[in-house]
């Protein structure tokens, strides 16, 4: 059986971290994926495993995380003895380590798409763009005759993308079909190269793009993740941090938990030079969000009900969040600290 696209090497420099992160999508055939939903998730919750699981009749896509143990265990459940029956080989599969637990809770949902785009032309399991590995990718993003394209959305591109790539500015993926409408023409752009966070967004695009009549799409396969964990530092063409959809919030090079917090008003990831703004205040407000000012009353509210829950001795929904979000900026906080050090150490 063939084995899912992943670095079994783990990143061996943050092995020692107790938590090992699973992100994977594949676009497979699952008219079952209601059936499949019960097994999963009691594996999952079983094995103290939290995250997201998506499953759709096109496919399966998340991010997970628990123990090495718990997390091999998954693995051979998806990809080997489980239902699944092998229709995940070759999922993009990616993994890495955190220093806490980066999820919640556990949830398996169903949903039309495991991506939504709505647009039942795009169909990555007929047609879909030449996969670039990261290795090639700066080859290809150099060239004068390429249009290079990120399909992520507004705020992800915000804290980091690649030099000269195009922000299509979209709030959600399904905004995309129009960026293409408006930006796009197959007639003059006859090379587009895409990239997204793990490989499935612009997976799907370049079967749109393809379904609209644009002859070469390329893209970045296993995503910007793939690219930071294989590519050094010293050649990258990425400047910033890549955005993850857990408490980490971002990663830099090597996958390192970068320094982005998130609004817990409006849940934007912020870098550090804006939470030194004024417009920020510890969940109350970011330069994102300060001018709105319902959300704005929504966040002082919230924040007045926690203390007040403190002083009664009591809990409070959000302070799980609260707790999940010091302990990110604690560790933020002593990864700055720690290449700080390395740098005064380097420089002596």
């Amino acid at each position: 059986m063939t084995r899912p696209n992943t670095d079994m090497t783990d990143n061996l420099h943050q092995a020692h971290l107790p938590y090992k992160v699973m992100a994977l999508y594949k676009f497979a055939d699952l008219p079952d994926a209601e059936a499949l939903q019960k097994p999963l998730a009691e594996l999952c919750c079983g094995k103290g495993i939290k995250g997201t699981l998506i499953l759709a009749p096109e496919g399966i896509n998340g991010t997970v995380a628990g123990t090495p143990e718990a997390i091999d265990a998954l693995a051979q459940f998806l990809f080997v003895s489980g239902p699944f029956g092998g229709r995940l080989s070759g999922a993009e599969v990616k993994y890495s380590f955190a220093s806490a637990m980066p999820f919640l809770r556990m949830k398996v949902r169903l949903k039309p798409e495991i991506v939504t785009l709505r647009a039942p032309e795009a169909n990555p399991a007929l047609q879909v763009g030449t996969y670039v590995e990261p290795e090639d990718w700066n080859e290809l993003i150099d060239r004068n005759d390429v249009v290079l394209v990120d399909t992520r959305n507004d705020y992800e591109v915000g804290l980091g993308t690649f030099s000269r790539a195009l922000d299509p500015q979209t709030a959600n993926f399904t905004e995309f079909k129009d960026y293409v409408a408006t930006h796009l023409d197959p007639k003059r752009d006859k090379k587009v190269a895409m990239f997204c966070t793990g490989g499935i967004r612009c997976e799907k695009a370049s079967s749109y793009l393809l379904s609209q009549g644009f002859e070469e799409v390329f893209h970045l396969k296993g995503g910007i993740l793939k690219y930071l964990e294989v590519v050094p530092e010293a050649e990258s063409r990425f400047a910033g941090e890549c955005f993850v959809f857990d408490e980490r919030v971002s990663v830099g090079h090597g996958l390192v938990e970068g320094e982005a917090t998130l609004c817990r008003a409006c849940r934007h990831p912020l870098t550090p030079a804006e939470r030194a703004l004024p417009a920020y205040v510890e969940g109350v407000s970011c330069p994102h969000c300060a001018d709105d000012a319902e959300k704005h009353a929504a966040a002082q509210e919230r924040q007045k009900q926690m203390e007040l829950a403190r002083k009664r001795g009591g809990a409070h929904l959000g302070d799980a969040a609260a707790a999940a979000a010091e302990a990110a900026r604690e560790r933020k906080r002593a990864l700055a600290e720690a290449s700080r050090q390395r740098n005064q150490a380097g420089g002596a």
